[in-house]
């Protein structure tokens, strides 16, 4: 089974909202986190041993953090204390941690769950250190952002980190039937409407119940189509933060899915970057950066193409301009690929550092003085176009140090001839003995 909450039996209550009243009573009613909860997976073995370590609850809105917490508390016989880094300070924090310390001399521990546990800084998420060490609380940290960006490596190092996953389709509906049930009558919905429905939730289960809660005060007549729904409620942005997690992964899914020639997944991701609210203009720097490091001489109009996109989204703005970057993925999707030129950027940065401040070798140097023609700045240079291949194949590497390959063409695009031209002219390197 698959969802968040299985509770059939929840009686229906007006006084409370209907995602309360769905609300779990025991582990067992949870579903969609079997992962966590079975009896071989990480909170079912501390289940069946008895005793519950601090962990931290990582996952996005609606998949049941705080009511697992507020069930391990109840399983295992813990003081459940929910605390808001939202609304919480350092005074609460020590409210909280005396009465922890006074219900542990009573021979009775705390389960203390933090929402939003990113929320508090640094110092704050130091202070809970020593009570977790001393297991004054049992930590339960609650989060919808990247643990390892936004919590101390101290308090991560005393935590373990749990991923819940956001509630797939079956999920939805199996929530949807459960409303229906408590309600006491279908929502004015075709099938099609439904399916909308659950796209809107977005994975969020209380996202969705809110939303039948509104349409349960709809008439049972008409029953509502996809553009009924639509019209009848708010549609909900996707999920995305730009400055935090979504907006990296969703840009490497961009860049990995064009690395990989799938343009319509990397049509996929841009559009879900632009539905979210990211700014164009950082994907149109993106796309240029991406013809630059991925596709190179493989296909050199890769860097015009991404450069003239970004000329054209500036001129047009959005919508229109929208499309000339569109354009631009399904050009950069189906272009010829290779990081020959980013990797001999790399090897040669890396030379560069090694090798010090060795000079140029004198033969290349120029020499406007009579001092630094007797140096022997420009001796024995050979002018490239006098030599009849058009190439003279004289050392331009420092005095020693051996000559390097930096660049390594593939055998793909444009790369190809640049290749050719490459193995050239050392077969001429060779036979004039340079």
């Amino acid at each position: 089974m698959t969802g968040l909450f299985d509770n059939p039996a929840a009686p229906a209550s007006g006084d409370r909202p209907l995602a309360e009243q769905l609300r779990p009573a025991s582990l067992e009613e949870v579903v969609g986190q079997n992962h966590l909860l079975a009896p071989t997976a990480p909170l079912g073995r501390m289940l069946a041993a008895g005793r519950l370590a601090s962990v931290i609850l990582w996952g996005p809105p609606g998949c049941g953090k705080t009511t697992i917490a507020r069930l391990l508390a109840e399983r295992v016989g813990l003081y459940f204390e929910p605390l808001s880094a939202v609304f919480s300070g350092v005074a609460d924090l020590r409210k909280v941690f005396d009465a922890a310390e006074k219900r542990k001399q009573t021979g009775r521990s705390t389960l203390l769950f933090v929402d939003e546990i990113h929320r508090f800084n640094r110092a704050q998420q130091d202070g809970f250190l020593p009570y977790v060490e001393n297991g004054t609380v049992v930590l339960v940290g609650a989060t919808t952002e990247n643990p390892s960006f936004e919590l101390n490596g101290a308090l991560l190092s005393r935590c373990q980190v749990l991923v819940l996953h956001r509630l797939d389709d079956a999920a939805l509906d199996l929530l949807l039937a459960r409303a229906e049930s408590v309600l006491g009558r279908p929502l004015p919905l075709d099938a099609d409407a439904r399916a909308a429905m659950r796209a809107m939730a977005d994975g969020d289960g209380r996202y969705l119940l809110n939303l039948a809660e509104d349409l349960a005060a709809l008439p049972p007549e008409p029953v509502l189509d996809s553009a009924g729904l639509a019209s009848a409620v708010q549609r909900r942005a996707p999920a995305y933060d730009k400055d935090r997690e979504g907006h990296y992964n969703l840009i490497s899914a961009l860049h990995k899915s064009l690395r990989g020639s799938d343009t319509d997944a990397a049509l996929y991701w841009m559009a879900r970057m632009l539905e979210g609210g990211e700014d164009p203009l950082f994907i149109a720097r993106r796309l240029t950066r991406f013809a630059v490091e991925d596709i190179g001489l493989a296909d050199p109009g890769a860097m015009t193409q991404a450069v003239a996109a970004w000329d054209v989204y500036e001129r047009l703005g959005s919508p229109e301009g929208e499309l000339a970057l569109a354009q631009l993925v399904i050009y950069l999707g189906t272009a010829p690929k290779s990081n020959a030129a980013y990797m001999a950027y790399k090897a040669a940065r890396k030379a560069a550092k090694t090798t010090g401040s060795l000079m140029p070798p004198a033969h290349i140097l120029n020499a406007p003085t009579k001092m630094m023609k007797d140096l022997g700045y420009s001796k024995g240079y050979q002018y490239d176009h006098d030599d009849p291949d058009g190439f003279s194949g004289q050392n331009y590497f420092p005095d020693g140090m051996e000559r390097a390959r930096f660049y390594r063409p593939v055998e793909r695009g444009f790369e190809r001839e640049i290749r050719k031209r490459l193995e050239y002219w050392d077969r001429l390197r060779e036979k004039k003995g340079k």
